[in-house]
């Protein structure tokens, strides 16, 4: 019953798993992107830090990815995503009780933490090409578009739930850096939480391409494809939500608090805007909705950067969640499209590696701007470098046409 008020007409019942596992994976994602700054900065580090580890974050979930695209399909898809929760748990734990860097460092490489507003984990690759095959074409882009739902409407309750460490510290009695641990204790019982969803996955279909050879007659398109969407992805890496958090909290002065209710309003217009991709995608196409609705949320941005006010600030940000999440499902089920069904699992893992890799550098660029007094900088490069990405990408696929 409940699958058929979530799923579109044509996909398989059997992704509600893998639906239900991105929503606890969001709403975690969404108070640790608002917290960590805060939480890096009362453990005594500074922005470069806070970067830093960011970007470390980033570079060990494009490891993990492509570990999974490399070995993979030796193991079946359920014991993977099993195994990367056994290690969100192990983080969340980590995480709650240590206090110096390099120790931090190298949690957040193996482990699974995500400082930004998508979701850039070994999960993803796994369970995009489910996803894939468990729709038919018709159906696969409004798929994409619920899986995105689940993820961005959580992390929008996720970064709401910023403000309980606040709460905890003036009704519980408890330090404000305790209270953000016990966050990070949150998380690892949720990795606990995913581990028992997961093992209730089904095995894949018979007919299933998950462990299919690697890339063929599509490995032009592909390589492309990644090519581009990494200048987007070190573009998105300059404001990951731990960075916009500490712009937010540094330029203007915000609490955790008020910059947990902001993102909690941005992540609700994230996910409005990713439904409306849908209807919008059938009308215009999917490369047109990821361009023409791009470039607007860019100038908004480049706008933020200049604003004198935090309400403006707010405003114009406010309006680039609108727009900017937009081409997620779209470009998804573009990639997805563009290949042949064999190619799926191959196309997903190549595009990701690249777009993790790339937005792992950015971060702790960002920090090193921000401490030097160019707070303004990364949101200003973040929006130029995406228009240029956006007028690429239409120049280059913008006659291509779908396979499948």
């Amino acid at each position: 019953m409940l699958s058929g008020l979530v799923l579109p007409s044509g996909a398989d019942a059997s992704v509600m798993p893998l639906l239900a596992g991105r929503a606890l994976r969001g709403f975690c994602d969404g108070f640790v992107a608002v917290l960590l700054p805060a939480y890096l900065l009362a453990l005594g580090f500074d922005q470069l830090a806070v970067g830093l580890i960011s970007s470390v974050t980033l570079i060990g979930s494009a490891t993990a990815t492509i570990l999974v695209g490399l070995i993979g399909n030796r193991f079946a898809q359920r014991r993977l995503l099993i195994g990367a929760a056994v290690m969100m748990a192990a983080t969340g734990a980590a995480f709650a009780g240590l206090s110096s860097l390099w120790p931090l460092l190298i949690v957040a490489f193996v482990g699974t933490l995500n400082p930004s507003s998508g979701d850039v984990s070994v999960f993803l690759p796994l369970e995009q090409a489910r996803l894939a095959e468990s729709a038919k074409p018709e159906a696969r882009t409004a798929l994409f578009a619920r899986y995105g739902l689940a993820g961005s409407l959580s992390a929008a309750f996720g970064a709401l739930a910023a403000a309980v460490p606040g709460w905890l510290a003036r009704h519980a009695g408890l330090s404000f850096l305790d209270a953000m641990r016990l966050m990070f204790v949150v998380y690892a019982l949720t990795g606990i939480a995913l581990w028992a969803l997961y093992a209730r996955l089904p095995a894949p279909h018979p007919h299933s391409t998950s462990t299919a050879a690697p890339l063929g007659p599509s490995r032009r398109i592909v390589i492309r494809l990644a090519m581009l969407f990494s200048v987007d992805a070190f573009a998105s890496g300059l404001v990951v939500n731990a960075l916009l958090s500490l712009w937010l909290m540094q330029r203007f002065g915000m609490s955790p608090g008020a910059a947990g209710q902001f993102f909690f309003w941005a992540g609700l217009l994230t996910t409005a805007s990713q439904l409306a991709a849908v209807p919008l995608a059938r009308k215009i196409g999917l490369l047109n909705t990821m361009v023409f609705t791009h470039i607007p949320s860019s100038a908004f941005l480049i706008a933020a950067a200049f604003a004198p006010s935090l309400p403006l600030a707010l405003l114009l940000l406010l309006a680039r969640s609108a727009l900017s999440q937009m081409d997620v499902p779209t470009r998804t089920a573009f990639v997805m499209a563009v290949v042949t069904p064999a190619e799926r699992a191959a196309a997903a893992s190549l595009t990701a590696v690249p777009r993790s890799l790339a937005a792992a550098i950015s971060p702790v660029l960002a920090g090193g701007l921000m401490a030097m007094g160019w707070a303004g900088a990364p949101l200003l490069a973040c929006g130029v470098l995406k228009i240029g990405y956006d007028l690429a990408i239409l120049a280059a696929f913008r006659r291509v046409r779908p396979l499948n």
